[in-house]
């Protein structure tokens, strides 16, 4: 059985910064594309950014470009969401998510349906 685990979550001040991880078990995810998505209190779920296989091919929403960062160790099987600057508009439960069953990882992909296998979430407060 496949598990995406989301750590790191928390609640940080304006300006702040968090480190969100995402451990896979289950199946390797080096040719997985994978991603991180939100999703806000009464807003539709968003994605925040993704990444493809290698790492070498990364996509970031406009409103985290210059403060977030994408990245991963497929040896830890892990993928990361590194967030500085943080706002109280990034408050969101965040979700990392991967298309583990698909080995097509060359490319990122930023629509919710093209992943197959998503983590619990992981909350992120941020106080004004």
């Amino acid at each position: 059985q496949v598990q995406l685990v989301e750590s790191g979550g928390g609640l940080v001040q304006a300006g702040g910064s968090l480190r969100l991880s995402c451990l896979v078990s289950g199946r390797t995810i080096s040719s997985s594309a994978m991603a991180w998505f939100r999703q806000a209190p009464g807003k539709e779920r968003e994605i925040v950014a993704a990444i493809n296989w290698s790492g070498e091919d990364t996509y970031y929403a406009d409103f985290v470009k210059g403060r977030y960062t994408i990245f991963r160790d497929n040896a830890k099987n892990t993928v990361y969401l590194q967030m500085h600057g943080l706002k109280p508009q990034d408050t969101a439960v965040y979700y990392c998510v991967g298309r583990v069953y698909s080995t097509s990882g060359e490319m990122y992909y930023i629509i919710p349906a093209s992943y197959d296998t998503w983590g619990q979430g992981t909350q992120v407060t941020v106080s004004s």
